[in-house]
């Protein structure tokens, strides 16, 4: 007797009643204990220790300090509030220029989804990198802005892209307080990290963690008008943000329904209301009439009724 194979124990050979219900399960059970977990833990082992260190902590409501200072394209000295002083959000990132791929993904990605948006930076919000190299230089990182400012098309915002390096004490400190943990592996020569923008308030007050290299324009707007607390964005961004929140889990903005409720009961509540108000001043102004109408009837009668008497006497 030919032996089934797993596909054929799963699915039930052809002309055959198929295989019972419990014995799938103990099929699945037996792949995952004997295929699965083993990967896992050999995937586990091979990642070295120091970089299970690196990730994100979530800040959010925490304030930058704003007095750490930095080199911008100029090669001239700033203080990190220099970039803060617009009174307007904030998109800050901490990547460095010699990566071999994920921050250019990272930007690359932030510029496509600002290049969908009508907003530019320098108008409704700003755009701030930090270079977590103390290596760089200020020339170098003038190279990378003009890069990606390049990609974006819109030359004229190029006042609100501001590309900053520093020292190891400054990027560090910077790093510890918006919950980036980062690590220098000295086999390669280069930096592990994890990929994400940080939507800060004007005052450096930290909102929002956009996570991954790839960013939905509609998150990022909303994210901007919830940073930048009703001083940016139109009367139907803000009902729209009242609707949505955002989901950690998708990275994105999705629906409340809760929140939907509301707004379609005030809608049809305000569409009844339209639509009755009227009736009811016409229904009372009708109301007026008649009762006008039969009072003039009543004191025509009465007077018919005096006349009759007088012609009778």
């Amino acid at each position: 007797m030919r032996r089934k194979s797993l596909i054929e124990l799963i699915r039930g050979s052809t002309g055959c009643i198929g295989v019972r219900p419990g014995i799938v399960a103990w099929v699945w059970t037996l792949w995952l204990w004997v295929g699965v977990i083993p990967v896992q833990a050999q995937l586990s082992r091979a990642v070295p220790e120091k970089l299970l260190e690196v990730g994100i902590d979530d800040k959010s409501g925490k304030v930058l300090p704003l007095d750490l200072t930095y080199v911008d394209t100029s090669g001239k000295r700033i203080k990190l509030g220099d970039r803060f002083s617009s009174g307007r959000p904030v998109i800050l990132s901490l990547t460095y220029s010699d990566c071999p791929m994920l921050c250019h993904l990272q930007l690359d990605g932030l510029v496509q989804s600002l290049r969908d948006m009508d907003w530019s930076p320098g108008e409704e919000f700003d755009v701030v990198n930090v270079s977590i190299d103390p290596q760089e230089t200020w020339q170098r990182a003038r190279k990378m802005r003009k890069k990606h400012v390049d990609a974006y098309g819109r030359r004229e915002t190029i006042g609100g892209w501001h590309f900053l390096t520093g020292t190891e004490k400054s990027i560090r400190t910077l790093a510890d307080a918006v919950g980036f943990r980062y690590r220098y592996v000295p086999e390669t020569k280069e930096y592990a990290h994890a990929a994400c923008v940080i939507i800060c308030a004007p005052d450096g007050t930290v909102s929002r963690y956009l996570y991954g290299v790839s960013y939905p324009p509609r998150t990022v707007r909303l994210s901007l008008v919830e940073a930048g607390e009703g001083k940016i964005g139109s009367a139907l961004d803000q009902v729209i943000l009242f609707c949505f929140h955002y989901d950690a889990a998708t990275g994105r903005y999705a629906p409340v329904a809760m929140r939907l409720m509301q707004i379609g009961g005030t809608l049809t509540l305000g569409t009844l209301l339209v639509g009755l108000i009227p009736y009811w001043l016409r229904k009372k102004k009708n109301s007026s009439s008649e009762l006008r109408l039969e009072e003039v009837e009543e004191g025509t009668d009465q007077k018919l009724d005096q006349v009759t008497q007088a012609e009778t006497i």
